[in-house]
């Protein structure tokens, strides 16, 4: 069967957890995956904007299932503490690591943690969540004899930089783009190795990852509390919209990595013409699929994290 964005496969009975889930991808990823029935875990910083969130998306589907986690990527304390309350979910069938930062501070900037701002909020974070979540995973899959799913989002960012792998927090020479899409090829390649040693380990959860093209606000209808774009915004957006395209569509490949029956381990999915389109199987960038690549950096994010990204069976 073809997948369809517009008729997504049923997904009643599922819970999904989408980090960054109270506005852009990630609040049209969490309607649409209500909207298909499934139960929503919308993890975020904010209560206020993420009520709103809840408040637009039952104003679309008044029965949806939804409940918000607390939850600061940049931090691992907070991280931790969502995972002692993932624990006590009965089942998780898919994770996916939407949160991240897209305006990049002009200097340097460290967290309490002491990790550069941008990798610890895209990358290191949602390393030490799969850390927690995974076990979740692991016991859905056992429980109902399925395959559950992490989707991290990737970026076309990653097919424009160098990647230093020796330097993943810019201490020698730092700019807020390279901060962005370096910590976006550390996510995808995070992606991909894991879904390696998933299956290597025997393990039915697997883990796909997708990429928005490049998606706009202002394409976008408004939403109260969630979706606000200006007059200007507006106008400079539609002047873009030869390749731009909507956050609504901007999240398809995600929903078709969460959705697909069809889709494997291992898939990336992006928009057709790269920036824009209809959700299709792309070919990935050639570093973020470097074994050597991955390795060196699940070693690195593991000993910042303080633990196994995927514990022992």
């Amino acid at each position: 069967m073809t997948w369809n964005a517009d008729s997504l496969p049923d997904q009643t009975g599922r819970v999904v957890l989408v980090t960054g889930a109270n506005a852009g991808l990630g609040f049209w990823t969490s309607l649409g995956l209500a909207r298909a029935g499934a139960e929503v875990v919308l993890a975020s910083r904010s209560a206020t904007k993420t009520q709103a969130a809840m408040r637009a998306i039952r104003a679309k589907v008044p029965d949806a299932r939804l409940s918000h986690l607390p939850f600061d990527t940049s931090s691992l304390d907070s991280v931790r503490a969502a995972g002692e309350r993932l624990a006590d979910l009965d089942r998780l069938d898919a994770l996916v690591a939407n949160a991240g930062m897209v305006h990049m501070p002009k200097e340097r900037q460290e967290t309490a943690d002491g990790i550069e701002l941008v990798f610890a909020t895209n990358v290191v974070g949602h390393a030490a969540l799969l850390a927690e979540a995974l076990p979740v995973l692991q016991r859905t899959a056992d429980a109902h004899d399925s395959a559950p799913r992490v989707v991290l989002l990737g970026s076309l960012s990653t097919l424009l930089v160098r990647f230093h792998g020796d330097d993943l927090q810019l201490r020698d020479g730092y700019s807020g783009w390279q901060a962005y899409a370096q910590s976006k090829i550390a996510l995808s390649s995070l992606g991909f190795e894991l879904d390696r040693r998933l299956a290597a380990s025997h393990s039915t959860v697997r883990a796909l990852v997708a990429h928005p093209g490049y998606s706009v606000n202002g394409l976008d209808r408004r939403v109260p509390g969630v979706n606000e774009p200006t007059r200007g915004r507006r106008f400079s957006d539609t002047l873009q919209s030869v390749y731009a395209q909507s956050k609504r569509r901007g999240a398809e490949p995600t929903l078709r990595a969460v959705t697909d029956e069809a889709a494997d381990g291992g898939w990336f999915f992006g928009p057709r013409w790269l920036t824009k389109g209809d959700a299709v199987r792309q070919t990935p960038a050639a570093i973020t699929t470097d074994r050597d690549v991955a390795a060196a950096l699940w070693t690195d994010l593991e000993r910042l994290i303080g633990t196994p990204i995927l514990p022992a069976s």
